[in-house]
């Protein structure tokens, strides 16, 4: 098991240097830098100046050499769009993007697993053709559509904000009504995030519960007259959880790309909304910034997800203490 983790952990950190060093490079790389923001009628001068600061008149693998050997100590180097470091900027959006992340995975995890466990445990004809039309209009809905149908819903309904991570008046609350007022806008971007992967989590739960209620452990506890729940949740639910601790990482890497377009059309103020910004203001540093913290998180989901499959399924301990 040790080894195991060793080599999942030297995985993550691969993941998270050719991730942050892929986006250093293409964002070197494309037409235009950061001088494009001080206007045609900016000085020469001042643009060799600006180059000069952040090492945009070095040679590109001289200028990525720098960067990394200072990114390893959490130094990203400045920000030209924000004129401070990238390491203060990126810190409050990779926070919000981790909430909005946590509370989106955790909406369609249990949803998806509940719902699968419905669908795939027996139930009635009409709820599992009910779940898997619903888990198929979802699954087909990208992130953009999904967040632009919840807002419009939002604003005519009036249940829920349509945009932002707090109100307008945010700063003059106390600790506890400032959570509050964050938790009630958590909840539309994190449904438009989360209903894709639910219906995801909820289309390999069912399939995977269909095939285990259907080995000789279940019809011996059938047998044992097991009451139906127990069957289902104690000893059936358990061993169909693979599917799931499987595609965690792949979930996590799927919030991250949702991420980019919801938080821009819910003003959610996260790495998506971020990365935006970095673009097309050609910050490289700020770029490369967002892309490590956005690989980390994935590298961290990939991680835990090995881990707790690991944890539900004997062989994957048995493979890695051999």
């Amino acid at each position: 098991m040790r080894a195991f983790l060793v080599r999942r952990v030297i995985f993550a950190l691969v993941l998270v240097a050719c991730a942050s060093s892929t986006a250093f490079l293409l964002t070197r790389a494309a037409p235009g830098d950061v001088t494009t923001q001080l206007g045609p009628f900016a000085k020469p001068a001042e643009v060799a100046a600006v180059r000069a600061r952040f090492g945009l008149d070095r040679p590109v693998l001289e200028q990525w050499a720098v960067w990394a050997s200072r990114a390893v100590r959490l130094d990203f180097g400045d920000s030209f769009l924000y004129n401070r470091p990238v390491a203060s900027v990126l810190a409050p959006a990779a926070l919000n993007t981790a909430i909005l992340a946590v509370v989106a995975l955790t909406i369609a995890t249990a949803s998806g697993i509940f719902l699968g466990v419905i669908g795939g445990s027996g139930g009635s004809a009409g709820t599992r053709a009910a779940i898997r039309a619903v888990s198929a209009v979802c699954v087909s809905l990208p992130p953009l559509l999904t967040s632009l149908v919840l807002v419009f819903l939002a604003a005519r309904t009036g249940l829920l904000p349509t945009g932002g991570m707090s109100s307008s008046s945010a700063g003059d609350l106390s600790w506890g009504a400032w959570l509050i007022d964050v938790a009630w806008h958590v909840p539309l971007p994190a449904l438009a995030l989360a209903l894709p992967i639910t219906a995801t989590f909820e289309r390999l739960q069912s399939q995977a519960m269909t095939e285990v209620v259907g080995q000789p452990f279940v019809a011996a506890a059938r047998a044992r007259g097991v009451p139906r729940g127990a069957i289902v949740w104690r000893h059936a639910w358990p061993v169909s959880l693979r599917p799931i601790c499987a595609v965690l990482g792949v979930a996590i890497g799927a919030l991250l790309s949702g991420s980019f377009v919801v938080e821009y059309v819910t003003t959610w103020p996260g790495l998506g909304r971020l990365m935006y910004e970095a673009l097309r203001a050609r910050d490289i540093y700020l770029v490369a910034g967002c892309a490590t913290a956005g690989s980390a998180f994935l590298a961290c989901g990939t991680l835990a997800g090995d881990l707790l499959l690991a944890a539900v399924d004997p062989r994957v301990r048995e493979e890695t203490a051999a």
